[in-house]
Formats: structure tokens, sequence, C-alpha cells
């Protein structure tokens, strides 16, 4: 390829890149937001998952229509226009506020989510194309950690700008009370994603970004003829609807005296965000062993460099407790030992990762205190990879014409995150949030399903579909992710 070709999709990546930072950001915003809701608008569990699948719903309705809208008018036009969305949907927010409306409130995060299912459509076919087949998986787990770092660090803006402050008791440094959220504490945030999604939609739409062909004779009807592709989108479903629900849970769950161990509102939030920094630190390991860098000086070097960053991430997020960033580089630590016996294979580290998720979930529902905290919080690293191993395991052996279609299939069970975490506020309301616990163990099995069965590609679906899904990178001629 020529060195111009090459610098372009370097170009693409990174701006895509951002686009994945910026989604990623805004999904784990709304996810994470149920608790302060809840206390804003007096609402039970149930009523408070509702945000969740106002943000989820749309993947059901509009991720096939904008599969068609990404085919007809290309990657770059689709990424401005969600982005325009973005800012409309953040500027909606003032008058649902004010009018401290919580129908209005779910209706904006609905406009919201549609930007969301546009970038998405667009950005996870878009990276798979930009560079060798071979090593699609690394390059999906590479954008998929930056957007986790996003995801990180969105339930640390939430507690910076939503939270109140807790009221201490400075002899004795107990915390004496904890201020209510008040719907107006929740505008500051959406200002500012309607404010940055617009300048970036602007900047966006002035670069030269890479246009990829979707020339072919792909179509709907031909799409759905693909087994693997149509079970990988369920397996879609299961992964976000376990992750979201878990995501949303954690808050609630842990500052119960007798599950948690009782820790406040604020530190609960800062566990979120180590759940989801968990996924990040997963997917850097995933973007180095599904990667075909051949030497293993350099590639011990990077993990190494991930591993100094989970325990920055651990300490930084936990406020500089030793202790637990000690425990959260101990998960990390094993994270990467369990994903080498995957042997770089998307589907053998997909079924590991699966088994692991059910067993931490088991024993947290099984178990109370700090060992029901920790293994709950740390499926997020486990969480990590599984929606770039899908969805690459799902889009294998496509036509080219045909790949944007299929993310719009797939996506539309990302409604799986709208569905799942209300049948889990249900059964907590019915029973209790540990054993509600038992849904995205449900889902994990699926996962597990889909990994060693459901993703191996039948003979009458192609020949180029055959080969093996890895992500080892065995092309020599490319380095790198």
């Amino acid at each position: 390829m020529p060195n111009q070709d090459n610098n372009t999709l370097k170009v693409g990546m990174v701006f895509i890149s951002l686009i994945f930072f910026i989604f990623g950001f805004v999904t784990t915003f709304i996810i994470t937001l149920s608790d302060p809701v809840m206390e804003a608008f007096n609402l039970n569990y149930t009523e408070a998952f509702l945000v969740n699948s106002a943000f989820f719903i749309s993947y059901a309705i509009f991720s096939i229509p904008s599969g068609s809208v990404v085919k007809k008018v290309g990657y770059k036009n689709s990424i401005v226009l969600g982005l325009v969305v973005y800012a409309v949907a953040g500027f909606l927010f003032y008058p649902a506020i004010g009018l401290e409306s919580y129908a209005f409130f779910l209706g904006a995060i609905f406009i919201l989510s549609l930007g969301t299912v546009l970038l998405q459509t667009a950005a996870n076919p878009y990276v798979t194309e930009l560079g060798p087949e071979e090593t699609a998986s690394g390059r999906l787990n590479l954008t998929q950690s930056l957007n986790s770092i996003a995801t990180w660090l969105a339930p640390l803006f939430i507690v910076a700008l939503i939270i109140p402050e807790e009221v201490v008791n400075d002899a004795v440094g107990e915390i004496m009370e904890q201020a209510a959220v008040q719907p107006g504490d929740l505008l500051l945030p959406f200002m500012i994603i309607g404010g940055v999604t617009l300048v970036v939609a602007v900047a966006v739409a002035l670069i030269n970004l890479p246009d990829l062909s979707q020339e072919g004779t792909g179509n709907y009807s031909s799409t759905f003829k693909y087994r693997h592709m149509l079970l990988g989108a369920f397996g879609i479903f299961c992964y976000v609807g376990a992750e979201v629900s878990i995501g949303t849970s954690i808050s609630s769950y842990i500052v119960q005296p007798d599950l948690g161990g009782g820790i406040s509102r604020s530190l609960a939030i800062q566990f979120v965000g180590l759940y989801w920094a968990g996924a990040m630190i997963g997917r850097l390991f995933g973007a180095i062993s599904m990667s075909d860098i051949k030497n293993v000086k350099t590639k011990t070097s990077m993990v190494i460099g991930v591993l100094i960053w989970a325990f920055f991430v651990g300490i930084y997020t936990l406020d500089w407790d030793l202790g637990m960033a000690s425990i959260f580089l101990g998960f990390a630590i094993a994270n990467y030992g369990l994903m080498q016996l995957g042997t770089g294979r998307a589907n053998r580290i997909l079924a590991i990762f699966a088994v692991v998720a059910m067993v931490l979930a088991i024993t947290s529902m099984l178990t109370t205190g700090r060992l029901a905290l920790w293994t709950i919080v740390t499926i997020g690293l486990f969480n990590s990879v599984m929606f770039p191993n899908i969805f690459t395991l799902a889009i294998k052996g496509l036509d080219r014409s045909e790949v944007s279609l299929a993310s719009g299939i797939i996506n539309t069970l990302i409604v799986g995150g709208a569905i799942v975490p209300v049948i889990m506020g249900a059964v907590a309301d019915l029973s209790n949030i540990q054993i509600a616990f038992i849904v995205p163990v449900v889902c994990y099995a699926y996962i597990l399903f889909y990994a060693l069965v459901g993703s191996q590609v039948k003979p009458s679906e192609g020949a180029d579909a055959l080969a093996p899904a890895t992500s080892t990178g065995a092309d020599p001629e490319h380095e790198g992710v």
C-alpha cells in the first residue's frame, strides 16, 4: 500500500478513535446516571432503569435504518450527522430538566441515543475496513480500549458535577449526612456534551477521512443468510445486556451494609468507574495480544506499561488507596494470563472470559462484604474483549458491501441494554438486588455457547468464511495493530 494511503488510514484511525471515545463516554454516562436520577426524580429501581431503556431501545428501532444511511451517505457523513444529533439532544435537556419532567428527560435521552446508534453503526465496520482482515479484531480492541477510557472517566464526571458533597464530621471523619440530588444538578453535564459534540462535528466535517468503498451486490436479504452473524447479533444482545445491568446496579448494590460493606455513595460510583476501567485495561491487553506484533520484548514492554497504567487507574479512582489498587492490579494480571490461554483466537478468549464472568457473578451472589464487591466490580475486566470479538466473529466472511448492513443488524441487538436491565430491576424489586445477578449469568451462558458453537461458519455461507476466526495477525507484511 502506498505511503500516502497508509498515512490516510492512520489519520482515519486517529479520528475514529476520538469518535469511540465520545460515544463511549456518553453511553456510560447514561448507564451510570440511573442512581442519581432515581434520587432526583424519586423513583424505584424499575422506573430508574428506564433511563437505560430509553437510551438502548433506539438500537431496536434505528440500527437497521442506520445501516442503510451509512451505505448511502458514507462513513464520514454518517459520523458528522451522529455528532449533530448529539448536540441537539444535549441542548434539549435544558427544557426537560427545567420542567422537572421525567418523561421529557427520557425523551431527550432517546434522541441522544439516536446519535449513538448512527455513530456506532458507522464506526465499528469502518475500523475493520481500515487495514487487513487478520488484525481487524486487534484494531477494534484498540479503539474499544480508547472507548473504555471514556467509560472510566464518565462515572468520575458524575461524582464531580452531579453528586452533592457529603457532609463530614471532622472530629471523627464520618459521613453524617448526604445531600439529595436535585433535577437541576443534572443539567451542566448535558450542556457540556452538547457543546463539545457540536465542535467535534464541525471539525470532522472539515478534515479528510479515508473514503472506503462499499461497492458490491450485498443487500439485507443476502446478509440475513449468515447464521453465525445472526447468532452473533444475539450474542451482542446478551453481552450489552449483562454489561449494562451490572454497571447500572453496582452503585446501588455495594452501598448496602450487608453486601458491599456499606461504603459511601460517592465511593460506590467510583467503583462503577473502576468496573468500566477494567474494560479499558482488558481491551488494551486484547489489542496487544491480538495484534501481529512479533517482537517478544516489544510486546512484554507494552504489557508492563498496561499493568502500570492499571495500578495508576486503580489508585487514582479509589482515592489513592494502595491496598485496593493492589487488588485491582492482581485481577488485571489474572486477566492477561487468562487471555493468553486463548492463544490469540477470538472465539477461545471469548469462551474463557464468559466462564470467568459467570463464576465472578455467582460468587458475588453467594457472598457478602468486600468479596462480593470485588467479584462483581472486576467482571469489567472480562467484559473487555467481548464486544469486539463477537462483532469480528459475526462479520467473518461477509462481502465488503454487506458489512455496514450487517453492522446495522448487529447493532439492533444492542437493545439488550434496554431490556435486560429492566428485567434485572424487576427481579431486584421482587426479591433483592443480589439475587437479580442471575440475569447477567444467563447472558454470559449464551455468550459461552456462541464462542464454542454459534460462531462456527457453515460451508454454505462461502469458502472465504471458512478460515478460523483468529486475531494473531498471521500476515507478515503488516506490523502493529
